[in-house]
């Protein structure tokens, strides 16, 4: 089993989460993979940000679902991390894939829209993925059953994963009744038992969020798929120790 890194919304323990400059430094310390986070604009753009309002991450206010993606990109999503990435702006999705489409990392998509359940985000997501033929590289992820439960009308052949930070017993038995192929669970959940079992299922283990050595070790040791950081440098450094 070989233990994938993702870069947990790119490298963004070294740049601003969710920018091109955190994506590129991720690929720079050759992490195998990238999470991202995709909300819709108000005029139904995919974006990439994590929360529902700009106010972290950006100088601006509001939120995503009420903000037209031209008002977007008027904000500077890089001066809160350092004065270094001043001037950094949002990503689209299609730009995000602009970017990636050529180099050899797999695309972990998570839907934001456990909070905010917004309308055609999955429809809107599909037509960016089916425009760049990206179906082989993408895994879509949410806390959404719901979504999920959409997604597999979309997306009957592209892998799609349930994020679960909630103890649940039962957690492979509704993993199988969602029909995914993944499952991506809070560090805590994390036991042999629930690997080995998911693995019987054919379905995927995958970790987050994993900062510290200990616990990169820990996911390695278990055979996890794969675990999304947000120093893709240390864990690449890490795993070529252990494995």
């Amino acid at each position: 089993m070989f233990t994938k890194v993702f870069a947990h919304r790119g490298a963004s323990g070294y740049a601003p989460e969710n920018t091109l400059p955190s994506f590129k430094r991720a690929y720079e310390m050759e992490a195998d993979g990238i999470e991202t986070d995709v909300h819709l604009t108000k005029d139904h753009v995919p974006v990439l940000i994590h929360d529902e309002h700009v106010r972290r991450t950006t100088n601006g206010k509001g939120w995503i679902k009420d903000l037209t993606m031209n008002e977007l990109k008027t904000l500077d999503a890089g001066s809160w991390f350092s004065p270094e990435f001043a001037g950094t702006t949002m990503l689209t999705l299609e730009e995000f894939f602009t970017w990636i489409q050529h180099k050899p990392l797999r695309i972990n998509l998570e839907l934001k829209n456990n909070k905010i359940d917004y309308p055609h985000l999955e429809a809107k997501v599909y037509e960016v993925i089916e425009q760049f033929q990206l179906q082989d590289r993408i895994i879509l992820s949410t806390f959404n059953p719901h979504s999920l439960q959409r997604l597999q009308k979309w997306f009957p052949h592209v892998e799609r994963a349930l994020l679960t930070s909630k103890r649940n017993k039962y957690l492979i038995q509704y993993a199988k009744e969602l029909n995914v192929q993944a499952l991506h669970i809070k560090y805590n959940l994390l036991a042999p038992q629930l690997v080995e079992k998911s693995h019987r299922e054919n379905i995927a283990v995958r970790v987050f969020t994993v900062n510290r050595t200990n616990q990169m070790l820990h996911c390695l040791k278990q055979k996890c798929d794969g675990f999304f950081t947000d120093f893709p440098a240390h864990a690449v450094k890490v795993r070529k120790i252990y494995q």
